[in-house]
């Protein structure tokens, strides 16, 4: 096997889905050659949960990948879980780096490092950094001054404010245990809170002040950001699972239907659909409990009363942060929920913030993947942006293709002298034989034979929680 072009292979573990995509890399330019989502099993609030249900889903994945690219998968980028996760303030400082001397990126990176790994967790074997977003900068004289603005200014000081995102070492350990049962090395873990906001948000967006809602199956995040920056996460543990959970007990009817019932009439504010709200769903059954129905309006009202309770506890975090009346470009929603018709207005209404679907921007060039564009695969896309800015990341090798492979076989061939009389020396002795038929008959020769070739987010929101556990996401 011989290590062919520069690929990325992104691993998002969803609660509902594993998407799994391949991205081929050459110089700058990034091509997706390989996007699926394929149902998971034993995730729950996006962490794995059983690790012999999450290897088998992801190894089939990763097989059908393989099998249809004509590859061997050996690395990948992966999502770190989005709950429990949280947020602390931190602060670090380098001193005596000489007065005329340069802040550099390196700098940067080294104090956000030093951030991280001084840190004192309250408990280290249970505890784990996902992640560190600066928020401001000094150079001893000068404070609150942005990342952008201190690279290039001589100081002797280079202090840094951090948020440090802190969630469960044994989430990422159990990662770990499903990737190398796998054969796969995860030689990334992305805290994706960060980078699906780098896919989904424009720049002027993350300066004018935004939060990104993303609806995950299993839970529920919503990231701040202000001045470009990161300056608030949280989650909370319920997402569309729930919604889908919901839909099946109200109609009876199992989860993978109640699923592609949501996907394909799933929409908010029942009192605003028209004609559509008159239709009914016709559910056929095999057995002899007959036939369910459900009509789209109260489908409808399923799903809108959801979505308020989780708005609510969004709603709570965003006036939690300090960060509410910053918002000039409101709120941005995205993850498989956010496909909902009407989603946009209703959270309008409720939030009084504009609204938008966030879909991944058009980063890379694809053909032929379908689902790419879609809410769903917001986190794939920022996990391969953050993949294509790391160096010496390369998740594939080629397998060799059988039918262009040439075997060579050496044969000993028998010396034509062996069966002929010898002297006591060892040399042939010559005999002449007197010609039989001085003319013999040509030998037919077949031109066309040929030889054959060898082959080759408190109280009342804590109380909400725990009702809402029950539903066993």
């Amino acid at each position: 096997m011989d290590t062919i072009d520069k690929h990325i292979v992104a691993i998002d573990l969803g609660t509902s889905k594993i998407a799994l995509t391949v991205a081929k890399v050459e110089g700058n330019d990034v091509q997706i050659v390989y996007y699926r989502e394929t149902p998971s099993a034993g995730i729950r609030y996006s962490s794995v949960f059983n690790v012999k249900n999450v290897t088998e889903a992801l190894a089939s994945a990763i097989s059908q990948a393989e099998d249809e690219l004509n590859i061997k998968i050996t690395q990948a980028v992966v999502g770190m879980p989005k709950y429990p996760v949280r947020k602390v303030n931190a602060n670090a400082e380098i001193d005596g780096r000489g007065e005329d001397t340069d802040i550099t990126e390196e700098d940067i990176d080294a104090l956000k490092s030093f951030a991280q790994d001084s840190y004192p967790l309250e408990d280290v074997e249970k505890e784990a950094i996902f992640g560190a977003v600066a928020q401001s900068f000094s150079d001893g004289e000068n404070f609150q001054i942005i990342e952008q603005d201190i690279v290039g200014m001589t100081s002797d000081v280079l202090e840094g404010n951090f948020k440090i995102f802190i969630g469960k070492k044994s989430d990422l350990s159990k990662i770990d245990q499903v990737m190398n049962r796998c054969g796969v090395a995860a030689i990334h873990k992305f805290f994706t809170a960060d980078t699906t906001a780098k896919a989904v948000l424009n720049s002027s967006e993350m300066e004018n002040g935004v939060a990104l809602v993303d609806f995950g199956a299993g839970c529920t995040s919503v990231s701040i950001y202000h001045g470009n920056i990161m300056r608030h996460y949280a989650s909370i543990p319920f997402g569309g699972k729930n919604i889908t959970d919901d839909i099946k007990s109200e109609a009876q009817i199992s989860a993978r239907l109640a699923e592609n019932i949501k996907l394909a009439f799933g929409a908010c504010m029942p009192d605003k659909l028209q004609s559509l709200s008159e239709k009914v769903i016709q559910i056929r059954s095999n057995c002899s409990e007959g036939d369910k129905s459900i009509s789209v309006k109260y489908l409808s009202e399923i799903i809108t009363a959801r979505v308020e309770e989780i708005m609510m506890a969004v709603l709570y975090e965003i006036e939690n942060s300090g960060f509410a009346d910053m918002l000039r470009s409101g709120i941005v929603i995205t993850g498989g929920v956010a496909q909902c018709a009407n989603i946009c207005n209703f959270i309008n209404d409720i939030s009084g913030y504009k609204v938008r679907t966030g879909y991944p921007k058009h980063l890379f060039s694809h053909q032929g993947c379908e689902g790419l564009t879609d809410t769903t695969a917001s986190t794939s896309i920022g996990l391969l942006l953050a993949a294509k800015n790391t160096a010496n990341v390369n998740c594939i090798i080629a397998n060799e293709d059988p039918a262009e492979t040439e075997t060579t076989v050496t044969v000993e061939t028998a010396d034509p002298d062996d069966d002929k009389e010898r002297d006591l020396w060892g040399n042939v002795v010559e005999t002449p034989v007197e010609p039989v038929n001085p003319k013999p008959k040509a030998q037919k020769v077949d031109p066309e034979k040929k030889p054959a070739k060898t082959p080759k987010w408190k109280e009342w929101v804590d109380d909400l929680f725990n009702s809402m556990n029950d539903d066993n996401v």
